[in-house]
């Protein structure tokens, strides 16, 4: 199994770890009894508390070779275009694999098609630049996924 399908698979059983084991009875008032409507509407769930987004897979690209100055001004825009994207609510999750080798990093897209994905990955300086190449996928997870920069930013106590 290649590492993309493999992470693929680990993010699938996250997304379906954090619901509740009771999503199968089909309770008016949620699995819980206390269903939200407001918040669900606002997070974009459907019936089931789920919505769509796109993962990206980001590979070391084919431009690898700047010098170190050029690399570091790459990577500050790359942390700044990120940050862009979360404040605009389209990027809920991102973050590097940390064991090396040529899958470097992910983004969930909170879009409803790659394409979207795809504009939206083109603005990143390590994308421009070919340091770094995208891989697409749509995704069906957790619309409480939402919510994950409103909860890091309560718990972080510093930013990249």
């Amino acid at each position: 199994m290649n590492t993309s399908v493999r992470y693929l698979a680990l993010l699938a059983c996250l997304a379906w770890s954090i619901l509740p084991s009771a999503v199968a009875a089909e309770n008016p008032d949620g699995p819980s009894g206390g269903f939200d409507a407001e918040l669900a509407a606002e997070l974009g769930a459907d019936d089931y508390g789920m919505r769509r987004y796109v993962l990206v897979m980001l590979y070391a690209g084919e431009n690898t070779d700047q010098d170190p100055e050029a690399a570091m001004a790459l990577q500050q825009g790359h942390m700044a275009n990120i940050r862009r994207l979360a404040d605009e609510g389209v990027l809920v999750l991102a973050g590097p694999f940390i064991e090396g080798g040529d899958l470097r990093g992910a983004f969930v897209f909170a879009v409803d098609s790659v394409e979207a994905a795809r504009e939206l990955t083109a603005s990143d300086p390590a994308i421009e630049a070919g340091r770094l190449q995208a891989e697409f996928h749509p995704w069906y997870a957790s619309a409480a996924l939402m919510q994950l920069g409103e909860v890091h930013a309560r718990i972080a106590r510093k930013q990249p």
